[in-house]
């Protein structure tokens, strides 16, 4: 059975053992041809997809409901649903998203891209079915790495002590993007690594199948028995006090033992998880050695391996090195991650002071606070996550650093457009909730050697610093003289009398080509990196206004209380002339795509700055 043939994923229903294998590797083929070209989170993928036919031949979807937290696992789900033939445009512009999106398939139930969010959405699916007293199921797939976080726990919390029938997956791949820590995860590895229980399990199998007429009877009798021999090998009792039936561990990779144990689990009218243990890269060699470099990975070679694109210098590595350099003298630096040591490019750091780095799973909530308790307790913390998942710490960042004034610096990665991963990992919420703290001073470097200077400056604070900036710097970016950093104290890029662009970190590249198309119109503008957005340069707007040279703003942030909108309200508390304009995103969720599109389409790019700027400096 090839993809092509897929009209209808229920033809997985009455598909024969040896077609569903056949299928599986010309999955496996798609996805990594699909992903070499395009960039996008093969490990994950590669290992649930044996994982995703056997749910598909056992459970009715969509009218069975599911759901895939995070949604790294879902491209098989993706290539079954009718999107086989567009699955090339996977991650591009205009093309399919690479997380379930509602608004693309009736199959991609709840829009997901943040971890530990399935199991509450399943929960709420499940109570919903039972008040209209509908016949179906409700499947969550969730990945180990979830199970980190603390929202996983108020749902199983909540599932438990409801009782309500629902199935969750846990697909146990040993890792989320970087290794999973904590005390769950050897709790896992000592279910799925139960020698005991394991060679009982494919002693007994081999041998009863050996047995003439009989053997295949007696199998079936074997795993209906083996729940209670388990028991006395594996130690599942963490589930079962919760009130969820455990059912595992399987291999993730064998079709036929996970539709058996589904069909178990679509029969128990109660929560029951099932155990599926599953390994990351399946399938290609290169992932399954290094299934971190293939978490989300860029464009490779399909034969070698190495990736193909080359980008420009990373921050988050910058910062990495810089903060292993200042860590040699003075004791009290420590890092902070959120199961993202690698992807927010600190593996340096790890590398240097492996003890003063603490990487807490997917819980950002918990990584904040940890971090106000560091610093109340005399260190001076780091906390490195990526700007979309800061979101989620909202709270902590505002009770448990800034109402106390707690020296904890915020290292938000990946700010702005991040591109092919879309709505739910662009950065372009920063400024509006960070700028709004008490307290909180919020920079934007515009090249790495700026990154360096505002944290060798936010060090030496005593109150709360975020320093928000891109995955890597731009490669036209003007040279950049270094000076001891100053927030009030933006830098004039290029000077102009007739105009004057107030440009946020990745808007500079932007704004200097506009003033360079003006220029050859004999309009010269000003551009100005105003590297601190929540504290103005006060000495250069009394200036600008004294001159009557209109202002323009331009950053990479949702306009609703953005840089612009502070500049706007500086400006009249204090009888300045409002800004003549201010670019930046508009109120809306941004989709997939590549980022110099999205820019364009978003009224950021040079041409439409040009075209804006030009018609008001010759009013």
């Amino acid at each position: 059975m090839k993809l092509k043939d897929i009209t209808n994923p229920c033809m997985l229903q009455d598909a024969e053992m040896g077609d569903m294998e056949e299928l599986a590797r010309d999955v496996r083929d798609e996805i990594v041809r699909t992903v070499s070209r395009n960039g996008g989170h093969l490990a994950s993928n590669l290992g649930a997809v044996e994982l995703t036919l056997a749910l598909y031949a056992v459970f009715d979807f969509p009218w069975d409901q599911l759901v895939w937290d995070v949604g790294h696992q879902c491209y098989t789900h993706k290539l079954l649903t009718g999107r086989y033939d567009m699955f090339g445009s996977l991650r591009q512009t205009d093309g399919i998203c690479g997380f379930p999106r509602c608004d693309e398939s009736p199959y991609d139930l709840f829009n997901t891209g943040h971890s530990s969010t399935a199991l509450s959405a399943a929960l709420g699916l499940a109570h919903a079915r039972d008040l209209k007293k509908e016949k179906r199921h409700v499947v969550a797939v969730v990945g180990d790495g979830a199970l980190t976080g603390g929202m996983c726990y108020e749902a199983l919390n909540d599932i438990g002590s409801e009782r309500t029938p629902l199935i969750m997956v846990l697909n146990d791949n040993g890792m989320s993007i970087s290794g999973n820590v904590g005390a769950l995860s050897n709790y896992l590895t000592y279910m799925r690594t139960s020698k005991g229980w394991q060679k009982l399990k494919r002693g007994m199998a081999k041998l009863l199948r050996k047995i003439p007429l009989i053997g295949n009877q007696l199998h079936d009798v074997f795993l209906r028995f083996k729940d209670h021999v388990r028991n006395v090998f594996v130690k599942d009792t963490f589930f079962a006090s919760l009130g969820i039936r455990y059912l595992g561990p399987i291999d993730g990779h064998d079709i036929r033992a996970m539709k058996r144990v589904f069909h178990r689990a679509a029969e128990m009218n109660e929560p029951v998880v099932v155990h599926v243990m599953t390994r990351k890269g399946e399938g290609f060699r290169p992932a399954e050695e290094r299934p971190q470099d293939y978490h989300g990975t860029p464009p490779f070679d399909v034969e070698t391996g190495e990736c193909t694109e080359t980008g420009g210098i990373s921050f988050g590595e910058t910062a990495s090195r810089r903060l292993a350099e200042l860590a040699e003298k003075d004791e009290r630096i420590t890092v902070i991650t959120a199961a993202m040591t690698y992807g927010t490019g600190f593996s340096c750091f790890e590398q240097k002071w492996p003890k003063r780095i603490f990487d807490v799973g997917i819980a950002e909530e918990h990584a904040v606070t940890l971090a106000g308790g560091m610093a109340k307790g005399g260190m001076r913390p780091v906390v490195a996550i990526y700007d979309t998942f800061m979101q989620r710490a909202y709270d902590q960042i505002l009770e448990d650093v800034c109402a106390q004034q707690l020296p904890v610096l915020l290292l938000l990665d990946r700010a702005g457009i991040s591109g092919a991963d879309g709505a739910s990992h662009h950065g372009v919420f920063g400024t509006s909730y960070l700028r709004a703290m008490p307290g909180m001073t919020v920079l934007y470097p515009r090249c790495p050697e700026e990154l360096c200077d505002m944290i060798d400056w936010a060090l030496q604070q005593e109150g709360p610093v975020a320093i928000c900036y891109p995955r890597a710097a731009e490669k036209k970016i003007p040279s950049y003289l270094h000076k001891a950093y100053q927030p009030c104290k933006w830098e004039t890029l290029k000077q102009g009398q007739d105009g004057c662009i107030l440009a946020v970190g990745t808007m500079c590249v932007n704004a200097l080509e506009a003033a360079a198309q003006l220029e050859k119109e004999n309009i010269h503008i000003r551009v100005v990196h105003a590297s601190c957005v929540n504290r103005m340069d006060e000495t250069l707007l009394k200036e600008l206004n004294e001159a009557h040279i209109p202002v323009f703003t331009a950053e990479e942030n949702v306009l609703p209380g953005g840089f612009g909108s502070a500049v706007a309200e500086y400006c009249l508390q204090n009888q300045l002339s409002a800004p003549a304009y201010l670019f930046a995103l508009r109120d809306e969720f941004i989709p997939h795509g590549d980022r110099k599109l999205l820019l364009e389409r978003q009224g950021l790019d040079a041409n439409h700055m040009t075209n804006i700027i030009g018609l008001r400096v010759n009013k």
